[in-house]
């Protein structure tokens, strides 16, 4: 019986439910993948799902909650732009998920896990992009960071305070899968404790390198002739090129490896593209009339709320914390629009 009291028929084949079988299968993965029958399990013990291993339970929890949902309004780097084939940060994380998948799937690893990392790993982005990052990260007495914040929505925020429960594995991947500006697989990139995490980590910058300069040449702040040209040389001319020369090498020098890798010819392509971007598009963006535009809408609404707590929504009120804490989640869930219009009515 499931918790709603309706009848779950578990189809058993030589006395093992379906996701006994599934968990059967995954003894034929790599022996460097993640197996969610030893899985180290979840913060609150849970009946197994007698169809769904652990980890495909964590994926549909993530695609089913609302803080996933409120990722098709929020910036990734363009606010409010005017075309309909900007990135946004659910077309970024789905993105992300397919890169992701297809090299999983090529090194035989937990392809399940890497999937619910790689589609919670912005779950608790901020709306205007990295904008309203640095915006929090400056009025929270503790700092804001993205990547911690998608920790919370996962841990806390969802559900009414019970959060969704998911296994270790997941929460290490979305809480290690921030990288700054630190150089791909440097010094300063953080280990992730598994390759699906590592894997998501990389698509990750696969993904954004290659969207973010489609939507600056969609934008006219820069032109495909403005790229590095050894770097192009390197990695293809075209959007469709590029991903596809990383995630091969990807899969080439990390084969039957204990960690994920790519050569350095590549790491150095792709090196110069993001520094390119950092220095072209993304720092630029900082220095706009929208970027200014972000940051007054949130300082107004922290600012308020601070003053407010009774006007913030009953499942912030209700936390067992500060009261810049509960603000600051508040604001980091809205979507572009929602800070806009909310800020505006203030």
């Amino acid at each position: 019986m499931t918790r709603l009291g309706y009848e779950c028929t578990n189809p058993m084949v030589n006395g093992l439910s379906i996701r006994e079988q599934t968990e059967k299968k995954e003894e034929a993965l790599s022996p460097h993948a993640s197996k969610s029958k030893f899985s180290r399990g979840r913060s609150r013990w849970e009946e197994p799902c007698p169809i769904r291993t652990c980890f495909q339970r964590d994926r549909d929890r993530i695609i089913h909650c609302k803080a996933f949902r409120r990722l098709k309004h929020k910036t990734q780097v363009f606010i409010a732009p005017s075309g309909d084939h900007y990135v946004t940060r659910l077309t970024h994380t789905l993105e992300v998920s397919q890169i992701a998948r297809t090299i999983s799937r090529a090194l035989n690893l937990n392809e399940d896990l890497t999937e619910a990392i790689a589609l919670g790993h912005d779950l608790g982005h901020t709306p205007f992009g990295h904008i309203g990052e640095e915006v929090l990260n400056e009025l929270h007495p503790d700092g804001f960071r993205h990547n911690e914040q998608s920790l919370r929505v996962v841990d806390l925020l969802e559900k009414d305070g019970q959060g969704l429960n998911l296994t270790w594995e997941v929460r290490d991947g979305i809480l290690k899968h921030a990288k700054g500006q630190a150089e791909i697989l440097g010094e300063k990139w953080e280990d992730v404790a598994t390759l699906e995490g590592q894997v998501c980590k990389l698509a990750d910058v696969i993904a954004y390198i290659n969207h973010d300069i489609g939507d600056a040449i969609r934008s006219g702040i820069i032109t495909g002739s403005d790229l590095p040209e050894l770097a192009i040389a390197k990695l293809g001319h075209m959007h469709s090129q590029r991903i596809n020369t990383m995630v091969c090498d990807v899969v080439s020098r990390s084969h039957a490896k204990a960690t994920i890798a790519m050569s350095p010819e590549v790491i150095k392509a792709a090196n110069s593209l993001r520094q390119f971007l950092f220095d072209k598009v993304y720092n630029p963006s900082l220095l706009t009339k929208d970027a200014e535009r972000a940051r007054r809408t949130i300082r107004i609404l922290y600012s308020y709320f601070l003053r407010h707590e009774d006007r913030l929504p009953s499942e912030f009120a209700s936390l067992n914390d500060t009261r810049e804490r509960k603000v600051a989640d508040y604001i980091a869930g809205m979507t572009d629009q929602f800070a806009l219009r909310l800020a505006e009515e203030m």
